[in-house]
């Protein structure tokens, strides 16, 4: 693989799709973790009045990082922080592009210091970083690769904004990519809790929560799209990671999700991660792709 052919770069790193087989993976153990007002979703649950019980998340978390190693995908650890609560959720501090990562710049506060620990973990590996946003605030969960040298990027405005999203969006069609901008809620924190790629042509989507013209555009690159409902996107259920060779790492409480995808051939892991999506985050938004096979 070489640099520029939109397949990865010279160290084998990097990542085309959402769905090539998953060889390597990005996590950060959660020795820090606890719930903060950093989304609708977790503002809910500190509303609630629920409690937050760290040797519980431990064990999800565990569970979650069995599930990778039976699909067989090696899984990194982030540096914990202690000043870094939010480090769990390793999707957003950084992308991975076939050119190598991208870090990315945090909007909230509690989490602009991600960025630290990534590029020292990118540094240790001799893994390439392709870019560094500049121009505002990006989070990673907003980039959502839907075939190779296609991507949807999110941004809401409190989270992602638009000057980052059009940087880049800029860098990929320097590459010949494809790019759509997709503005969405707040409400909706990123992109991918609503538009999940599982497999080639085949889409976790919500739609009471996607935009119209994104659905058409899907459907007009003949994706099929499995619909899941406000309830569960909102609790994170459409928020789902692709290991390739129709693996799939879900939730125990997507239940109609992981139904129809076990009716469809797709082995299904679905440990229970209720202290993570609590607290704004799925599967998806706690893994960043290291490395895919091509596709």
């Amino acid at each position: 693989m070489t640099t520029g052919n939109g397949k990865g770069n010279g160290g084998g790193w990097g990542v085309n799709s959402e769905y090539g087989r998953l060889r390597d993976v990005l996590l950060c153990e959660p020795v820090n973790f606890k719930w903060l007002p950093t989304s609708s979703i977790s503002k809910a649950t500190l509303r609630s009045g629920a409690k937050f019980d760290r040797q519980l998340a431990m064990r999800q978390h565990r569970e979650m990082v069995q599930a990778y190693e039976e699909g067989g995908t090696k899984v990194h650890f982030l540096e914990p922080d202690e000043a870094l609560p939010y480090q769990v959720y390793a999707r957003d501090s950084s992308f991975m592009t076939p050119y190598g990562a991208v870090v990315t710049q945090m909007h909230q506060w509690w989490r602009r210091g991600e960025y630290a620990p990534v590029i020292n973990f990118y540094q240790s590996k001799g893994i390439p970083i392709f870019k560094m946003i500049t121009a505002s605030a990006f989070e990673g969960g907003d980039f959502d690769v839907i075939e190779p040298n296609t991507v949807l990027i999110g941004f809401c405005g409190e989270r992602t904004q638009e000057p980052a999203a059009q940087q880049v969006k800029g860098w990929m069609e320097e590459k010949g990519w494809e790019v759509k901008l997709a503005p969405i809620a707040e409400h909706y924190v990123h992109i991918d809790l609503m538009v999940c790629m599982l497999a080639p042509k085949l889409a976790a989507v919500c739609p009471d929560t996607t935009e119209d013209w994104v659905l058409d555009w899907l459907k007009a690159k003949k994706i099929e799209m499995i619909p899941v409902n406000y309830r569960d996107t909102m609790g994170l259920g459409c928020n789902v990671m692709s290991l390739g060779d129709s693996k799939i790492i879900s939730t125990l409480q997507s239940k109609e999700l992981n139904k129809t995808l076990r009716a469809a051939g797709f082995t299904v892991y679905d440990p229970d991660m209720t202290m993570f999506t609590m607290g704004g985050g799925g599967v998806h938004c706690m893994a960043q792709a290291l490395r895919r096979d091509p596709v």
